[in-house]
């Protein structure tokens, strides 16, 4: 027993040496910390450093895929290109309810056209068009004018 006794101790003090050899080479290879730097005096009003103009750019709402399908021939547009739509993706279809819901409001839609040139009504779908911008009377200018003094002064008015 004996002889067990003093290979343990042996195999302790091994361990022991390692693990103070590790730690001094720890704390060896620990850098001492940096002295205290003071910060640098604060700008006087006329030195204020400002930084250049800053844009913000909209991504790509596609991301690039280097590995996609680039169809080498450009067609121009044509009397089919008016009447062609692309079928809707499967995304589409699911978003918008299904087939039968879109079959659906195609035929909805088709009616309210039928009916529309029936009787003549609008579109559904009308241009836009301007308003000429409002005119004032020679009352109305004259009296914005006496505001315009009383409040400071403002541009003279155009001449009619």
């Amino acid at each position: 027993m004996d002889g067990v006794a003093v290979a343990l101790r042996g195999e302790q003090g091994a361990a022991l040496l390692a693990g103070l050899v590790l730690a001094a080479a720890v704390q060896a290879q620990q850098v001492a910390p940096p002295d205290p730097v003071e910060p640098p005096p604060a700008p006087t009003q006329g030195d204020v450093t400002t930084l250049g103009e800053v844009r913000a750019l909209k991504p790509d709402d596609e991301p690039l895929d280097l590995y996609r399908f680039k169809n080498p021939v450009q067609v121009q547009p044509n009397r089919f290109s008016r009447t062609w739509s692309e079928p809707p993706s499967p995304e589409q279809v699911s978003m918008s309810g299904g087939y039968l819901m879109m079959g659906i409001n195609k035929g909805l839609a088709a009616a309210a056209q039928g009916v529309n040139k029936l009787t003549g009504g609008p579109d559904q779908i009308q241009s836009a068009t301007a308003r000429p911008p409002p005119e004032l009377t020679d009352d109305e200018q004259r009296r914005a004018q006496q505001v315009c003094v009383q409040q400071g002064g403002c541009p003279a008015p155009p001449a009619r």
